[in-house]
């Protein structure tokens, strides 16, 4: 797509041709190709396990290709590790986080390239020269703060600006937005059109169809790891990228109505709950076969209820009842027992374990139910893991593979699958479908509505309206740590919500 008359840049940085790879036998991508402009936000989409990530993974270094050919600004070029690809001026800002939660903010953001008095790291300096930068790019987060205290869409907007900083000729961005708030979104995009103007190519990862139409200027679609077609974005519908991507109609009509009894019985009491600074007084209840959504902007305390309720974070007071009796939880064992289960925001962390296989993680949480004296079913084992890979369409090429060389999409459906093994009456869902793709949330959306049907519980936290909108039988809102407002869905809408989410207490 020629760029003429936008600062006169037509130069083409990236073009990747041919590339080929597999992993175990396993091929994640066939004939692969991409090309990139100067100037120009060209965004990559695909259903999870498309190859997109695989696709940049090779130009930045991480994996080496099997086959095919790179140019970069004209010239052949492989590079061997991401370092090397750095130096050469491309970056990746990965969906999964790739910070040391034990360092500062800054450490994090110069970590290899940081100032220097003699053989001593200037801390100072560095202090500055992050303030510098948020400064710039209207971020606020204190340098001196430790990574791991951060929430996922600061430690987000961390890495956003570690990559800029690094002077690059081309930024990829994977997921960007995916745990970013409103506000924090129109800022990032901001960003890149001040970083197109410059002349950096940028290539954009996302499952978010708005942000498609809003940022970008071509689309390259991949499906099962090979290229199907590029198309200008202005020129193109919704629907034209999807059927690209999934070769049908995906459509989710907005819920209308409620679709729980009115004599539903409560099954989860919550009454006064505190615990830290995010969770002050917080009472609702939950219904069986009820989809409660929770909104808010993030840092409203919605995460934070969620892990005081499943005992992962201690809680400084409050009751909690299920199915009318007080119960007490302390950990995650105790609201297992309960019949609580946990879906997090952050699956990495708390989810999954990367190194272990789609069948042991998707038994981790009912591990007791395959143990008989000191041995272990493992027939059983992958027979139960099977039929659920099977029913949420997880693609891996069997329940032997690791988790770590699955897509996002496909471990967020393996964290899904070992709560459904547990068979938990009341499942807390946060950010389901966060990085997932078009088709896959379609899959996940079916899914929470047939559990809601069989009489399971949900309390759904997500950061879009239109979900919350879409799959909630009643929305609450929370704001600065307490429940600040309660809507049906029949007179739920994105302006009342937003309304109760920023109204300050």
């Amino acid at each position: 797509m020629k760029r003429e008359g936008e600062n006169g840049m037509d130069k083409t940085l990236i073009s990747m041709e041919g590339i080929d790879k597999a992993f175990a036998g396993v091929s994640a991508l066939k004939q692969a190709r991409l090309d990139l402009k100067a100037g120009e936000v060209h965004a990559l989409m695909g259903e999870n396990g498309a190859g997109k990530s695989t696709l940049m993974k090779i130009l930045t270094g991480i994996y080496s290709k099997d086959s095919g050919s790179i140019r970069f600004e004209g010239k052949e070029a492989e590079f061997k590790n991401p370092r090397e690809a750095q130096d050469a001026g491309i970056v990746i800002v990965h969906q999964e986080l790739n910070m040391m939660n034990h360092l500062t903010v800054a450490q994090n953001l110069f970590i290899g390239k940081e100032n220097r008095k003699g053989r001593f790291i200037d801390d100072k300096a560095n202090n500055r020269q992050a303030e510098l930068l948020f400064q710039k790019l209207n971020i606020v987060i204190n340098p001196k703060e430790i990574m791991g205290n951060l929430t996922v869409g600061r430690q987000q907007m961390v890495e956003i600006a570690k990559a800029i900083s690094a002077d690059a000729k081309v930024i990829v961005f994977d997921e960007p937005t995916a745990a970013l708030t409103e506000a924090e979104i129109a800022e990032l995009f901001k960003i890149i059109r001040d970083l197109r103007s410059k002349g950096i190519g940028i290539i954009y990862i996302s499952h978010r169809m708005d942000e498609i139409s809003q940022i970008t200027d071509r689309v390259t679609v991949m499906r099962d790891g090979e290229y199907v077609g590029t198309l200008i974005t202005k020129e193109c519908t919704k629907d034209d990228i999807i059927s690209m991507m999934v070769g049908r109609v995906i459509y989710e009509a907005p819920k209308e109505k409620s679709n729980v009894p009115e004599n539903a019985p409560v099954v989860l009491s919550v009454r006064n709950l505190n615990a830290g600074k995010l969770v002050k007084d917080v009472s609702f209840d939950l219904r069986k076969g009820e989809i409660l959504g929770f909104s808010g902007l993030m840092g409203a305390g919605r995460t934070e209820t969620a892990r005081a309720l499943f005992g992962a974070d201690e809680a400084d007071g409050g009751k909690i009842y299920v199915n009318g009796k007080e119960v007490t939880i302390k950990n995650p064992m105790d609201a297992v027992k309960c019949g609580i289960g946990y879906l997090s925001e952050d699956r990495k962390r708390f989810g999954i374990i990367v190194e272990k296989t789609v069948a042991d993680n998707s038994v981790m949480a009912s591990l007791e139910k395959y143990c008989s004296g000191l041995f272990i079913n493992d027939r059983r084992i992958k027979k139960d893991a099977g039929k659920y890979v099977d029913m949420l369409k997880i693609k891996t090429p069997s329940v032997d593979q690791y988790v770590k060389n699955l897509s996002g999409g496909n471990q967020q459906k393996v964290v899904i699958a070992k709560w459904l093994i547990e068979d938990s009456e009341i499942l807390i869902f946060d950010e389901p479908t966060r990085g997932i793709d078009v088709g896959a949330k379609s899959e996940i959306y079916s899914l929470m509505n047939e559990l809601a049907k069989q009489g399971k519980s949900i309390i759904m936290i997500s950061s879009e309206l239109t979900e919350i909108l879409r799959m909630s039988d009643r929305v609450l809102v929370m704001c600065e740590g307490r429940i600040a407002g309660e809507f049906s869905i029949e007179e739920a809408t994105q302006e009342k919500i937003m309304h109760a989410a920023t109204l300050r207490n």
